[in-house]
C-alpha cells in the first residue's frame, strides 16, 4: 500500500511540474512540433506518435502480454483537432483518431523519446516484427 501511495505522489508531482505548452505546430503529414515554457522543443514523428497513441486500438497486437503496433513507419498525420485547452486529437492516415494527446503527454513523449523509441524497436525485433508495413501481394 505504501509503495502504491508513493507511486501516486511521484506521478502527481511529475504532472504538477510539467512545463506549460507555448507552441504546437502540425507539420502534416510527417510530424508535430511542441515547445514548452522551460525552453524544451520537440519534433515528434507521425510514426512515433501513432505507436504511442494514448488510445486503445484494434490494430494493436498483444503478444505475450505486450501491446505491439507494427508497420507504421510511413503513417502520416492528416489533421489535429483541439480538445478543450489541454490537448489535441490527431487523425492519422490509417484512420486512427481516438487518442487524445494532452500537453503533459507530449512533454513525456518528447523528453523520453530516445528511450521509448529504442524500447519499441527492441520489442519489434523480439517478436520478429517490423516498422515497415507488410508488402502487398
Amino acid at each position: 500500500m505504501k509503495r502504491t501511495f508513493e507511486s501516486a505522489i511521484r506521478s502527481f508531482q511529475t504532472v504538477a511540474e510539467c512545463p506549460r505548452l507555448t507552441r504546437f505546430s502540425l507539420h502534416a503529414p510527417k510530424s508535430v512540433e511542441v515547445e514548452f515554457d522551460n525552453g524544451n522543443a520537440y519534433y515528434l514523428s507521425a510514426e512515433y506518435l501513432r505507436i504511442y497513441s494514448p488510445a486503445v486500438d484494434s490494430k494493436i497486437r498483444s503478444i505475450g502480454g505486450e501491446k505491439v503496433i507494427s508497420g507504421r513507419r510511413h503513417v502520416g498525420i492528416m489533421s489535429a483537432e483541439p480538445v478543450g485547452n489541454y490537448g489535441v486529437r490527431l487523425l492519422f492516415d490509417d484512420l486512427h483518431k481516438t487518442g487524445i494527446f494532452t500537453w503533459d503527454y507530449f512533454y513525456h513523449l518528447g523528453s523520453d523519446r530516445f528511450t521509448l523509441m529504442r524500447n519499441y524497436i527492441k520489442t519489434l525485433k523480439k517478436h520478429g516484427l517490423s516498422r515497415d508495413p507488410p508488402r502487398k501481394k
